[in-house]
C-alpha cells in the first residue's frame, strides 16, 4: 500500500501542493500535519508510523517533510528499513525500494556521521574561542537568590567565630556546599578553623 504524509509548518501554508502530488502518485491513504519540523509532537506521523506494515511504501513531497532534522530523518530511514517499509521522495529522486536501496542508505548514514562531524567540530571551536577569551564552558558561577541568603547568613556567622560543624547544620547544608557560599561572599577561609571544626 502507498501511504502518503505531508506536512506545513502554519495554517497559513497550503498542504493542497503535496495532497494532489501524493493523490496523483496513487497514494491511498494520506496523513498530514500542521506543525513546525522542528517540533517532536506530530500526530499525523505518528499515526501513519503505526499504521504501516511490510511491504507498505510511504510517499512524500520532499524529505524536509518528514524528519526534524539529519538525525531524525536517518533514524526513520533505519526504522523503516528494519520494518521493510520503503520511502519514496518525489522532489528528491530518493527511493528506498528499489535496487539502490542500500546506496540510499548509506548516503544517509554518511550523512548523518558528517552532521556528528560538523556539530563536534563547531562545539569544539567555540570552546576554544571562549577559552582563549578567557570564558569556561558549563554553567556560568552563581546562586540562586535563597542561595545567596544563606551565604549572607554563614558569613556572618563565620565571622562571629562560630564553628563550621555548627554553622551547616543551622542553615541545613553540607561543610563543602558551606565553603562554596564562603567562597563566593569572598571570605578567606582559615585552614586552621577548617581543619578544627571540619
Amino acid at each position: 500500500m502507498l501511504l502518503g504524509y505531508a506536512r506545513v509548518s502554519t495554517k497559513e501554508q497550503n498542504l493542497d501542493p503535496q495532497l494532489d502530488a501524493l493523490r496523483e502518485y496513487g497514494c491511498e491513504k494520506i496523513f498530514t500535519d500542521t506543525v513546525s519540523g522542528a517540533k517532536a509532537i506530530r500526530p499525523g506521523l505518528d499515526e501513519m508510523l503505526s499504521s504501516a506494515q511490510s511491504k507498505d511504501v510511504i510517499v512524500i513531497w520532499k524529505l524536509d517533510r518528514l524528519g526534524r532534522s539529519l538525525k531524525h530523518l536517518v533514524e526513520l530511514v533505519a526504522e523503516l528499513n528494519q520494518r521493510d517499509i520503503g520511502l519514496r521522495s518525489l522532489q528528491d529522486n530518493i527511493d528506498t525500494t528499489n535496487s539502490e536501496k542500500q546506496l540510499v542508505l548509506n548516503i544517509f548514514a554518511s550523512l548523518a556521521e558528517f552532521e556528528r562531524e560538523i556539530i563536534r567540530e563547531r562545539t569544539n571551536v567555540g570552546l576554544t574561542n571562549a577559552r582563549a577569551r578567557g570564558r569556561l564552558g558549563g554553567r556560568k558561577p552563581g546562586l540562586n537568590e535563597e542561595a545567596k541568603k544563606k551565604a549572607r547568613i554563614a558569613e556572618s556567622y563565620y565571622s562571629q567565630g562560630m564553628p563550621v560543624n555548627e554553622i551547616a547544620k543551622s542553615l541545613s547544608i553540607s561543610k563543602a556546599t558551606l565553603y562554596k557560599y564562603l567562597r563566593f561572599r569572598g571570605v578567606e577561609i582559615s585552614p586552621y578553623r577548617k581543619h578544627s571544626f571540619s
